[in-house]
């Protein structure tokens, strides 16, 4: 079974995408099942996890609805309010479906430790008695946070998304290879490998570049740790879905491509059935 565990759809003439900028105008359009279906048919994509682009719990209903219309889209990762008093009334409404996790935009706080309030803490421990994933976006500024976060939340399954988003462009990477290397410690963080295309620059970008951050990653997650995700539609401005995909099957040993390709992701997100 492979699995791409981290893609999205949106339609910005329906809703507000904040981070939608001039920068991203390749990729300032509906993107829907339709477009990614035949994208996946032709790699042998088998199932797939939707994931959150706005902070919005309309959001997450629509797409749990586009969840039980499409047969391959198997999980949602989708946004709750966590610093919500009832967020776990909230998630307790969502449940019984196809929400498989939980994100935030964590690298777009002010606060660089937002994830260790005491109201954000609150909030993850409703996702983890939910029984639910809790992806983490964050860069190399919120890493030390992440850690502790993960220290104090053994029993919540994290996903690291886009390896941290390494700062590819200035080469500066100490402190996220310690962040991360760290978060690679503890059992219950896994990390997915993808989004490398876009941190790199869109135009130049070189899988001989790229291949030795997954390995990296690799080395210190395991394959039964880390798993496929190709951010579609995002790295279409630098890279086709065919590309994502050969990038991260270059990084990968034959012995590994089971694990990294559908196996943790099944497991982690609790779709294995």
């Amino acid at each position: 079974m492979i699995v791409d565990a981290h893609h999205h759809f949106w339609d910005p003439a329906s809703a507000d995408y904040p981070w939608m900028t001039d920068e991203v105008a390749p990729i300032r359009r509906r993107f829907a099942p339709e477009d990614l279906a035949p994208l996946l048919l032709a790699r042998g994509v088998d199932a797939t996890v939707v994931v959150q682009a706005r902070a919005s719990l309309d959001e997450t209903h629509e797409l749990l609805a586009t969840s039980a219309a499409v047969p391959w889209l198997a999980g949602v990762v989708g946004w709750v309010d966590l610093t919500d008093p009832a967020v776990g009334d909230v998630l307790a409404e969502l449940s019984g479906g196809p929400l498989v996790g939980v994100r935030h935009q964590v690298h777009d706080e002010p606060d660089p430790a937002w994830l260790l309030r005491d109201d954000v803490g609150r909030g993850l421990r409703a996702v983890e008695q939910a029984g639910l994933a809790y992806d983490l976006l964050v860069r190399t500024r919120e890493l030390p946070a992440a850690v502790e976060t993960a220290r104090r939340f053994p029993g919540l399954r994290f996903v690291v998304d886009h390896l941290a988003k390494p700062p590819l462009r200035t080469g500066d990477t100490d402190a996220w290879a310690e962040g991360l290397s760290s978060l690679a410690a503890l059992p219950n963080v896994c990390c997915k490998l993808s989004g490398l295309v876009t941190e790199a620059s869109w135009d130049h970008w070189r899988a001989d570049e790229l291949v030795p951050y997954l390995r990296r990653a690799l080395d210190w997650f395991g394959p039964e740790r880390s798993l496929f995700g190709s951010d579609w539609p995002v790295c279409l401005l630098a890279a086709s879905y065919d590309e994502v995909v050969d990038l991260a099957l270059a990084a990968l040993e034959p012995s590994e491509r089971a694990a990294v390709m559908g196996e943790t992701a099944t497991r982690v997100y609790g779709f294995e059935d």
